[in-house]
């Protein structure tokens, strides 16, 4: 590897550790065995990557804060009016699957109320506090509880819903979907991504692990003419697309698309295909 300022990268080293950098330069290698770069591949060019894939991260972080709001309230409106403000705590709406936790059977839906009863036990919020010295032992309603739900425990808990609910299609389609199956697979990947920027991960050239729905039938909003190669799915590309697609339903005059087309923009030397762009995905219905 190559150095412009050798005193700058010693500077780098101090603050940002060997292998964290090392996920940005992997590609960069001609040899992955002997660890050889391809010629005139410069530290510089890989600081330049590191970069963008932080300002992306901060982007992204703030599309997920309007999805995860805006969830949060649709499911505390529509699921407390028709069933009141414990309806969490309701079995019979929820499917009764099992999931194995560390060797104890139990239902997905138990698993998931564990879960946020964690998140309303360690909460430090005045209003949480206040319930707790009020109403010692007495569960809190779901304007309360799923207001320190993490959107981890949100996502699984709408997508144990019983399919047959009519507030859980209500919920997809006021995100802009028709389907709740389709809500359910995207909240899950958006949580993934929420996951890695939570703690500070790399997003640039990274396998997914798991795949949003990427069949829309008749989408409310703007979509995709093309469709993506089954490389291009396991990227981040596809994910920041559904991002962008909730955020147009449920945050009206957001700017994350303006600012993301600006960061590429201003960094044309970054391969952005690496991270599932598509060719000309800039004049995509989505993205224009």
């Amino acid at each position: 590897m190559l150095f412009r300022d050798e005193n700058a990268a010693i500077r780098f080293f101090r603050n940002i550790s060997y292998y964290r950098l090392k996920g940005y330069w992997w590609d960069m290698q001609s040899d992955y065995t002997l660890h050889t770069f391809n010629p005139g591949t410069y530290f510089e060019d890989v600081i330049e990557r590191y970069q963008f894939d932080r300002r992306l991260r901060l982007i992204l972080f703030d599309a997920i804060e309007r999805i995860e709001i805006a969830l949060r309230t649709k499911m505390i409106y529509h699921l407390s009016l028709s069933h009141g403000g414990l309806w969490y705590l309701d079995v019979s709406l929820f499917d009764d699957t099992t999931v194995t936790v560390n060797g104890v059977v139990k239902t997905v839906h138990q698993n998931t109320i564990d879960e946020l009863q964690k998140e309303f036990d360690r909460s430090r919020d005045i209003f949480i506090k206040d319930h707790r010295f009020r109403f010692p032992n007495q569960p809190a309603d779901a304007w309360k509880t799923l207001e320190v739900a993490s959107m981890g425990t949100l996502s699984k808990l709408y997508k144990n819903l019983k399919h047959q609910l009519p507030e859980k299609s209500v919920i997809a389609n006021e995100m802009g979907l028709n389907f709740h199956n389709e809500l359910s697979s995207w909240l899950e990947v958006v949580s993934g991504i929420r996951n890695i920027i939570a703690h500070h991960s790399r997003l640039w050239n990274v396998n997914m692990g798991k795949k949003p729905i990427n069949r829309l039938n008749n989408p409310k909003g703007h979509w995709f003419n093309n469709p993506l190669t089954e490389a291009q799915k396991k990227k981040p590309f596809l994910i920041i697309s559904c991002m962008l697609y909730l955020c147009n339903e449920v945050a009206p005059g957001h700017r994350i698309k303006a600012r993301i087309r600006r960061l590429i923009e201003a960094n044309p030397s970054i391969p952005v295909y690496k991270m599932g762009f598509m060719n000309d995905w800039q004049n995509e219905p989505l993205w224009k």
